[in-house]
């Protein structure tokens, strides 16, 4: 079905069939460490997935095993030498995110931070419901802080001390990286 231009009722009457070649697609090409620019085969990858709008995330196997056997401290400086500015698996991870439509979004506690996945695009109570259906009825409101300025600010007192932290209502779209905390009644 990737190549093949259908109507919007005849992918809805293909829908219930879940196949395969509905699902959306990703290639990951597996390089050589010079091989991310001027790599002819690189490059017919690249032009057979446009054929199907689909994303290709080139990774180097041997970078990423030599990254994932380094201490972290060093991680970084390796990086920087090999001309990059992150793994090829955060890339990856990205790309499969924007793939299917998802997003992050944090709560912050004394003991813990958690990262909750939602679909691109949720309201504020869709992504309170991710963490139980409870949050999502009693949604009264967010307190949200942008992940930037709660990284900037030194956690979510600093950010509320510069009046970063925020309230938004039912119809706040979350963003990526949206540090949340919810009001709720039930």
């Amino acid at each position: 079905m990737r190549s093949v231009d259908l109507y919007e009722e005849e992918k809805d009457v293909l829908r219930p069939l879940f196949l395969l070649t509905a699902k959306p697609t990703m290639y990951v090409a597996n390089v050589e460490e010079h091989g991310f620019e001027g790599n002819p085969l690189l490059e017919r990858v690249r032009e057979y997935a446009a054929k199907e709008g689909a994303p290709v995330v080139a990774v180097c196997a041997k970078i990423e095993a030599e990254i994932a056997d380094l201490p972290d401290e060093d991680k970084e400086i390796f990086l920087a030498d090999m001309g990059m500015h992150e793994p090829g698996l955060n890339r990856l991870i990205r790309a499969g995110y924007t793939l299917l439509g998802l997003q992050t979004y944090f709560t912050v506690g004394p003991k813990e931070v958690r990262a909750w996945t939602i679909t691109a695009g949720s309201t504020a109570p869709q992504a309170a419901g991710v963490i139980h259906t409870d949050f999502e009825k009693g949604f009264i409101r967010a307190q949200t802080i942008a992940y930037e300025d709660f990284v900037a600010h030194k956690g979510e007192q600093g950010a509320k001390e510069a009046g970063k932290m925020r309230a938004e209502g039912k119809e706040y779209v979350v963003r990526d990286g949206d540090v949340l905390n919810f009001l709720f009644n039930v």
